[in-house]
């Protein structure tokens, strides 16, 4: 079963060196989000954080030896699936950023860990808990 995905839009920094992870970030740089998304946008407000899914697409092609790795920051070998590798079966990442603000369809981001040009798959509400879940009546 196949399955396409299509960036939504880019992410982009001027940072000459990006943290390993967005939890020790505070790059700050813009997601750009093709015009026909805009109104998506349209609650997407300062302060607020976001889940941004991307595509690791600088990233070299998964191989099965690269199921068990040993990252940069740790001395010990883990399974792909309990460390945030860029090489995975599914070159997929994911960083919670914070909006610093927002113009139409460009976002000013804090967090970021992706490359210059990274493809953005999806942006999603960070949600903690079902307190942070808009209702019916808050849109009325």
């Amino acid at each position: 079963m196949p399955i396409n995905l299509e960036p939504i839009g880019t992410a982009h920094t001027e940072a000459d060196s990006l943290p390993r992870h967005w939890t020790v970030s505070d790059v700050e740089g813009t997601l750009v989000i093709d015009p026909q998304y805009t109104e998506g946008l349209a609650d997407v407000i300062a302060g607020q954080k976001i889940v941004v899914l991307f595509h690791f697409h600088k990233s070299a092609p998964f191989t099965p030896e690269l199921l068990k790795q040993t990252p940069p920051h740790r001395n010990q070998t883990s399974g792909v699936f309990s460390i945030c590798s860029p090489r995975r079966p599914n070159p997929i990442g994911l960083s919670v950023l914070t909006v610093l603000g927002r113009d139409k369809n460009v976002l000013r981001v804090k967090g970021v860990d992706m490359l210059d040009g990274t493809p953005i798959l999806d942006i999603k509400p960070f949600i903690t808990d079902e307190s942070n879940l808009p209702s019916r009546e808050d849109k009325a």
